[in-house]
């Protein structure tokens, strides 16, 4: 199994909508045997919080469905997730000092929108502070994100979706 940890600063925005859709997504391919996934924050801002209303009301308007309690980072994600996908530069930032914290090293940190085709721009942006359009386009950059993710989950592990 391949496991996935989508962050952001709060884990009420970004993070959750990532995780939910990406879960939509390996579901509608058959990969739930594969691949699986989390989210948190680096941030303890919005410990145990539902999502933004907001977040939810993007996901619900696209048909996705977001089941989660924001949560940190901790020392054990290191260990347990094959994938660290930060929204951000900053919480790249965040994520490393927290590994130099722990005594660990990350090798398996990625941006969310390195894999998305033709990007406009390296980051997710933080919609918290915007308008509900804001939530809008952050669904849209990581719809398109996570399909050049998935694509290269395919291609670098060729066991995903082989029954």
């Amino acid at each position: 199994m391949i496991k996935v940890l989508f962050i952001c600063l709060g884990n009420i925005c970004r993070s959750p909508l990532a995780e939910a859709l990406f879960n939509h997504k390996i579901k509608q391919k058959g990969y739930e045997d594969y691949l699986c996934c989390d989210s948190c924050g680096t941030s303890d801002y919005h410990i145990g919080e539902l999502p933004d209303e907001r977040t939810m009301a993007s996901a619900a308007k696209n048909g996705i469905k977001i089941n989660h309690r924001g949560r940190q980072l901790n020392r054990t994600d290191f260990r347990d997730f094959d994938y660290l996908i930060a929204m951000d530069d900053s919480n790249i930032l965040n994520i490393k000092q927290a590994a130099d914290l722990h005594k660990t090293t990350v090798n398996n940190l990625f941006l969310m929108r390195s894999f998305q085709k033709n990007a406009a721009f390296s980051e997710v942006p933080d919609p918290y502070y915007g308008g509900v359009d804001g939530f809008q386009k952050v669904y849209e950059i990581l719809d398109s994100s996570l399909d050049g993710f998935i694509e290269s989950l395919e291609k670098n592990h060729p066991e995903i979706g082989q029954k």
